[in-house]
């Protein structure tokens, strides 16, 4: 049994949970920037995923055929996230399709970087990082599938400004 499949499977379950007991019944109620905002900023950390490169953080012979990809992957939706987090707050035209391509990068990623593990047998070389891809990575799966949510099912004009203020509390005039 590999016990890090077995955390990273369970803690997606408990996420999942908690996401469709607290987040996704209130989808209809709350405007797009107000879930995608949290979301941003949680990936906007995805930064810590430099950890498998990190002397210390990961044992001795991580395999870099999964480190590397891992660590620049997550840099670059960090990245992505923390850009598209101005246009959220202000209501901007190109928010939605910076939220797209964000969560397009970084769900490959995490998929991306769940494969290369299970290839390159990582798991053994996780070492103080462990805790990466048995709790940050599932909450970063849920995150990115509630993302995905809001982009196809939530978000229209009339949701994005409901009350005609954008996030930033500027108002508009026409």
């Amino acid at each position: 049994m590999n016990i890090l499949t077995v955390n990273l499977l369970f803690s997606t379950l408990v996420f999942g949970i908690a996401a469709r007991i607290y987040v996704l019944p209130k989808l209809k109620e709350v405007r797009p920037q107000g879930v995608l905002l949290p979301i941003l900023l949680l990936h906007g950390l995805r930064h810590l995923g430099l950890m498998f490169l990190a002397p210390g953080a990961t044992a001795a012979g991580m395999p870099v055929a999964f480190a590397r990809p891992a660590a620049f992957g997550d840099l670059l939706a960090a990245i992505l996230a923390v850009l598209a987090i101005p246009a959220v707050v202000t209501g901007s035209g190109a928010a939605r399709v910076l939220v797209l391509v964000f969560n397009l990068e970084g769900t490959v990623d995490l998929v991306n970087a769940i494969v290369l593990a299970n290839m390159h047998d990582a798991g053994p070389y996780m070492g103080a990082a462990y805790w990466i891809p048995s709790f940050w990575v599932p909450a970063l799966l849920v995150t990115h599938y509630i993302t995905f949510l809001v982009l196809w099912r939530h978000w229209s004009a009339a949701a994005w400004k409901r009350d005609g203020v954008p996030m930033d509390g500027t108002r508009r005039t026409a």
